[in-house]
């Protein structure tokens, strides 16, 4: 049975945040809805609602203010002791509120617009995130620090994974290009165009998007559609971090030339798929496995 929420238990709920924060200075930041949001004094106790947020949250060295997180919030491995409060598409509001958060980081398109609203309306500061460039996971480090008075521990990851981004970029600035198919999901068949994170990392390792320009910022290009376009290269995620299925799938087309020269890369898909600073880690697997492509051009004689 579906119990509906009373806007009188919210708001009795809500009347917990006022607890007396300690005192310090306000700190401010702006969001990716270039909101300003302000808190009388760092946030201690936040609600993450995204796994991406989580991770964000935890690498600015705020991880242990979490207080609430939603469903796949795994990483790093202590999130997944903290209180769930639903899915980053359906969540408990009540129990949300009754874990009297002051900070709540929200997903730009992922979060349920009216929940967070309601939120909002009850008093609780929402900062909503979604970095959609290298330089806006490192900003947003940076700003969650700001909020939690992490400010030194965050410019420190911000400035970690900027200088290894840079490094791959100079590494890999001169490299020849591989032309790639990358797989986000299987049915439908979703892939990412030149303007996404992901594509954004394939032109960093020298890959070249065989869907890169399609206008939809993930594209469902069908099964014939790959077959056309021949990649040298198929990377993808599976549905889980050791779920290879989605390569096995390409395997039964040996005309293709990703299959022919053994060029099927599985890459753990929270590494890429999440716009935090573990994509460093991911951005580092996506290029060595463009250069064993490249490798494989003069072991086959082509």
């Amino acid at each position: 049975m579906t119990i509906r929420i009373s806007r009188l238990l919210l708001t009795g709920l809500a009347l917990l945040l006022s607890v007396a924060a300690p005192a310090s200075a306000e700190v401010c930041a702006v969001d990716d809805t270039d909101r300003e949001v302000c808190l009388a004094a760092p946030a201690q106790r936040i609600a993450t609602l995204s796994p991406g947020a989580t991770e964000l949250v935890y690498a600015a060295g705020a991880g242990e203010k979490v207080v609430a997180v939603v469903a796949y919030s795994d990483y790093p491995p202590e999130a997944r002791e903290v209180a769930s409060v639903g899915s980053h598409t359906r969540l408990d509001l009540e129990r949300l509120v009754a874990l009297r958060p002051d900070l709540v980081i929200g997903w730009v398109t992922g979060n349920p617009p009216e929940q967070l609203e309601t939120l909002e309306s009850l008093g609780v500061r929402v900062f909503y995130l979604e970095p959609r460039t290298f330089e806006e996971v490192a900003s947003a480090v940076e700003r969650l620090g700001e909020l939690a008075g992490t400010r030194e521990a965050a410019r420190v990851e911000a400035e970690r994974f900027r200088n290894g981004m840079a490094a791959l970029a100079a590494r890999y600035a001169e490299v020849a290009p591989v032309r790639v198919f990358y797989q986000v999901w299987d049915e439908p068949l979703m892939t990412i165009n030149d303007d996404h994170l992901i594509g954004q990392v394939l032109r960093l390792c020298g890959g070249v998007n065989v869907f890169g320009a399609l206008p939809r910022l993930v594209p469902r290009p069908g099964e014939e559609a790959v077959l056309a376009a021949d990649p040298e290269a198929i990377l993808a995620g599976g549905m889980g971090e050791e779920n290879r299925d989605w390569l096995d799938h390409w395997a039964r087309y040996p005309q293709l030339t990703a299959v022919a020269r053994d060029n099927l890369f599985f890459v753990p898909p929270s590494l890429i798929q999440r716009p935090t600073p573990r994509l460093l880690e991911g951005s580092r697997l996506f290029c060595e496995k463009l250069e064993r492509a490249r490798e494989r051009r003069g072991a086959q004689g082509s």
